[in-house]
This record gives structure tokens, C-alpha cells and sequence, in this order.
């Protein structure tokens, strides 16, 4: 066996299951691994698709180790924060919520620009008599 093939068996040995959550331009990956004495851990690796200024595509990761001794530490401090948020923030996402108020307070205000300009053209034109009003849309 050569020392390629002997790397892959180790790494293949090594993952023992593996989840994926794949979120916009990020992907988490979730794998239990195993340690040389048999026992388990987890490592939690964040991977983020970049875009270079040429388009060209390249990936950030960031990875997590987390053995068993920590697990029940790490999930409680984890619940107590999600539940934090949670509760502070709501559950809705407020980059989605700031994209429906952006477009709403847009739409009022063209609605509004446009309210403004047919106001004008009514005064303006309201004191001329025997002027036909041309709509430049019907032309």
C-alpha cells in the first residue's frame, strides 16, 4: 500500500458519520470522528464560498474541535444563547425582515413622489384656461 492510499484509509478510519447544512453562501459540516484510542469527537467546520474580484471562486473554513467531556457544557451554554436571542430578537431574521421594510418604505415613497408630482401639475395647470392636458403615457 502506498502512502496515498495509506492517508485515505486513515482519514476513511477517522469519520465514523457525517451531516451537512448547506445555508446561502455557507455550508456546515458536522463530523464524528474518531480519536487513535477509539473514543469520539465532534469537529464542526463552517465553509464560506468568496467570490475574488476576478470571479473566481474560492473557500474560508473555520473549524471546531469538541471532545466528550465538553459536550454538556457546550450544549448548555449553546441553548442558553440560541434561547437569549430567541428571545431578545424574535425568531425572525432581520436582514429578511430590513429587505421587506426597505421595499415597503420605497414603494410609499415613489407612491408618494408621484402623488407630489400630479399635485403640481394640477395647480400648475388648474389656472389656464382653454388648454387641452396632454398625458405624455397616452402618447
Amino acid at each position: 500500500m502506498d502512502e496515498k492510499e495509506n492517508i485515505k484509509e486513515r482519514n476513511d478510519r477517522n469519520e465514523i458519520c457525517s451531516k451537512t447544512l448547506k445555508t446561502g453562501s455557507r455550508t456546515y459540516f458536522f463530523d464524528a470522528r474518531e480519536t487513535r484510542a477509539g473514543d469520539y469527537y465532534l469537529t464542526i467546520t463552517e465553509s464560506k464560498k468568496n467570490y475574488s474580484e476576478t470571479g473566481e471562486i474560492s473557500y474560508k473554513k473555520h473549524k471546531i474541535y469538541l471532545y466528550k467531556e465538553d459536550f454538556s457544557k457546550f450544549q448548555s451554554i449553546l441553548d442558553d444563547m440560541i434561547k437569549f436571542i430567541i428571545n431578545e430578537k424574535g425568531s425572525e431574521v432581520i436582514s429578511e425582515r430590513h429587505q421587506k421594510d426597505f421595499k415597503t418604505h420605497y414603494q410609499t415613497h415613489h407612491h408618494n413622489q408621484n402623488q407630489d408630482v400630479k399635485e403640481v401639475k394640477i395647480k400648475k395647470t388648474s389656472g389656464v384656461k382653454n388648454f387641452t392636458n396632454i398625458n405624455f403615457e397616452d402618447i
